[in-house]
């Protein structure tokens, strides 16, 4: 069967065919390659396809007047920076990379259509809207009632298992290559308070972070730690 880890991670949503995955495939326009710390969707801008990301990480964000920036989400390969089913008339937000990217356009009109000729591809897609929603319900949460600490556990086990989903987890670490300052952009934490998390998360044990790998040692404690329940994230697939 074709491997792409949007059929990777859809799979989790439904029983596609190989059918089914060689058409969403043809939807694909060609990968482009960017460079990390671009923009590829700006507020006020109108959109005219939904990207995909195929390689590298990016994330959606808006800024205050003030220039500070709020990172609202991350995204993986594997991830629509937009809902499949429509495009914004105007962008409310940015999307951008964090690292170099390969990132796919996805036509709005055919994908529509694909959903409309296959009822698996049609699960599949609302099971990753689904998801895309309840990661962000999440972030909310840690937001409003996780410590710092807290925040950056949970952060870690959701990559964890968001990364499995589309094979890029190896034993129980994965590529980390996103910066503190993006961490305390995303998780509403001073640089400092992330420096300090990071620590104490180190010395408990539970995981470590060199270089650009992070190594979980123990995810049931890191799961009990930062009260990371992964039932938000479907991976069985919903009903």
């Amino acid at each position: 069967m074709t491997d792409h880890p949007f059929l990777r991670k859809l799979r989790h949503g439904s029983r596609l065919t190989t059918e089914d995955e060689l058409l969403l495939v043809s939807l694909l326009d060609p990968a482009r390659a960017i460079g990390a710390r671009e923009d590829v969707a700006e507020e006020g801008a109108e959109p005219f396809s939904l990207p995909l990301i195929v390689d590298g990480w990016a994330c959606r964000y808006s800024t205050l007047e003030n220039g500070q920036r709020q990172i609202i989400s991350l995204f993986v390969p594997g991830d629509l920076c937009e809902p499949f089913g429509m495009l914004p008339r105007f962008m409310d937000h940015s999307v951008a990379t964090l690292t170099p990217v390969m990132m796919s356009p996805v036509r709005v009109g055919p994908i529509k259509n694909a959903a409309l000729a296959s009822r698996r591809i049609e699960e599949a897609l609302w099971w990753d809207l689904l998801v895309a929603t309840a990661i962000d319900r999440e972030h909310l949460v840690s937001l409003g009632r996780r410590t710092a600490t807290e925040r950056l556990g949970h952060l870690f086990c959701e990559l964890h298992l968001r990364l499995e989903m589309v094979g890029l987890v190896e034993g129980l670490s994965y590529e980390m290559p996103i910066t503190q300052a993006d961490l305390g952009d995303l998780l509403g934490l001073s640089m400092v308070h992330v420096n300090r998390s990071l620590q104490e998360l180190r010395r408990t044990g539970l995981m470590s972070l060199r270089g650009r790998r992070l190594a979980i040692h123990d995810l049931q404690g890191l799961r009990e730690l930062s009260f990371f329940d992964e039932g938000y994230l479907h991976p069985e697939g919903a009903n």
